[in-house]
């Protein structure tokens, strides 16, 4: 499994990148607003600098209709890099975007899924990567858990390339359903992550373990000072 950032913050990235198995950074309209007015293509190629090549980078066009998505991702491609995986919105044109770029050796990513259609045609459609909408489509009613595993199984019967990048959290429950479901990759934002960690148990935990050691070889002493 993969786990991927969903954010655009330069100093969330730097720190989860060096201490933490993160297999790339995602972004989207409404988390580029959150670090404001941007030189949003420096902004992307800090980002790129950051993670390194040996990982994936996916940014999100923000044209809704065919001509315009196609102009947006080959501006992507030509101000940042040739290796980002370029987000399209699973839409009518979007999937008609994704044949085209696909056919052309670009990296695509499906996003905006909430439903299993959606998901099987961009897997028809050569989409790299499936990114279901995992919080939103429970708010919606739709049983995320479900429709990922038959993501998951129509990847698997069709021999699909296609994996699936579950996001929109809320919350570690959810992350671990997603990846639990089938999902081969989930991005979160900072806050998620930082939760992992947060449950007073494991802190208690490294506490007791200290306490313990010290009362043997006394305080502040290491396994590497014996």
């Amino acid at each position: 499994m993969k786990f991927l950032l969903d954010t655009a913050n330069l100093e969330d990235i730097q720190q989860y990148n060096q201490t933490l198995p993160i297999a790339g950074v995602t972004s989207n309209p409404s988390i580029i607003k959150k670090e404001g007015k941007i030189d949003f293509f420096n902004h992307m190629k800090k980002i790129r600098e950051i993670i390194g090549t040996d990982k994936t980078l996916h940014v999100q066009v923000i044209a809704e209709d065919y001509e315009g998505m196609i102009k947006d991702a080959e501006a992507i491609l030509a101000k940042i890099d040739q290796q980002v995986y370029i987000k399209i919105p699973t839409t009518e044109a979007g999937i008609q975007v994704m044949k085209e770029l696909k056919r052309r050796g670009i990296n695509v990513t499906a996003t905006a899924i909430y439903t299993k259609m959606q998901a099987y045609l961009a897997i028809a459609a050569g989409a790299d990567y499936l990114a279901p909408y995992f919080n939103r489509m429970e708010n919606l009613n739709i049983d995320p858990r479900e429709a990922v595993f038959e993501m998951a199984e129509e990847i698997s019967r069709t021999n699909s390339k296609s994996k699936i990048l579950a996001a929109s959290f809320k919350n570690v429950g959810q992350v671990t359903a997603a990846l639990e479901s089938g999902a081969q990759a989930a991005t979160m934002g900072p806050d998620i992550l930082a939760t992992a960690f947060a449950m007073p148990s494991i802190n208690q935990a490294v506490l007791d373990f200290s306490k313990d050691w010290s009362s043997i070889f006394g305080e502040n002493v290491t396994v590497a000072d014996l």
